[in-house]
């Protein structure tokens, strides 16, 4: 590769940087600060520049004015052979820039989660990260559901699953109808620890503002009162994930996913 007969020499915190983007497929500078391990944003901001130059990383913009403009990252194919993960690029030209990118923003949320849960320490005792795992194409043939992710936690009531649906106020409420029903079909389908690892599993729904929340919750309601659970996304920054800020399809009172049924 170019990069290393330049004598640009890949260290192993670049290989995880790029394996974890596989699984994120987009990272901005903060989540990269995280992830790799850097202690300081200029640190961060000189590596992300050196893989972007030698083509390890392929880098984009997102909004309207230079002043807020937020720089974004992406496997390259070359970057995806040196971490030794598959590629599976996004269709961005290189140094695009754009006012709004629905599918980059939702995708950066989803790993704002990822990266809290896995890489900050959980303020729960006895509350442990397991696994996350990223869907690139439905669950099972024969249930056409794509969760924003999916996350195993070890808690003191046991190995519990929680698959993440993100929200930013884009889809129509057929396509919810749908997802609580396919979500009961795996929670009634006697290929759920098969398919999960884990026989219990929670769905987190998680929306763009509290309005939003609602709406989805009473759509939720009408159907199941069971499994899913509601939070805002400002309610819910770094480790506020386990606070008490979640509500469930039918009542007022809101707690926190650990300790609960």
């Amino acid at each position: 590769m170019s990069s290393i007969k330049r004598g640009r020499i890949i260290q192993e915190r670049d290989r995880h940087l790029l394996r974890e983007l596989s699984v994120m497929r987009v990272m901005d500078r903060e989540q990269a600060q995280v992830v790799g391990g850097f202690r300081s944003a200029s640190r961060t901001n000189r590596r992300l520049k050196a893989l972007t130059d030698v083509g390890l990383l392929r880098r984009s913009f997102l909004g309207a004015t230079a002043a807020g403009r937020k720089a974004v990252y992406r496997l390259s194919p070359e970057g995806a052979a040196v971490a030794d993960v598959p590629f599976r690029g996004l269709r961005r030209r290189v140094d695009e820039v754009s006012a709004k990118d629905f599918f980059i923003e939702h995708q950066l949320t989803v790993n704002a989660i990822y990266v809290s849960l896995k890489y900050r320490t959980i303020p729960v005792k006895g509350v442990e990260f397991v696994q996350w795992r990223a869907f690139h194409g439905p669950l099972a043939d024969n249930l056409p559901l794509i969760p924003d992710g999916y996350v195993v936690l070890k808690t003191a009531q046991g190995t519990i699953g929680h698959f993440l649906e993100v929200d930013l106020g884009t889809e129509r409420r057929g396509v919810w109808k749908a997802k609580i029903e396919n979500y009961l079909k795996l929670a009634l389908s006697n290929d759920c620890e098969r398919l999960i690892g884990v026989r219990r599993f929670r769905v987190l729904v998680i929306a763009n503002s509290e309005r939003r929340l609602q709406s989805i919750r009473s759509v939720v309601a009408g159907i199941v009162d069971k499994i899913f659970w509601f939070a805002a996304i400002p309610d819910i920054p770094g480790d506020r994930f386990f606070a008490t800020v979640w509500l469930r399809p039918v009542g007022e009172n809101k707690a926190s996913v650990i300790g609960q049924p």
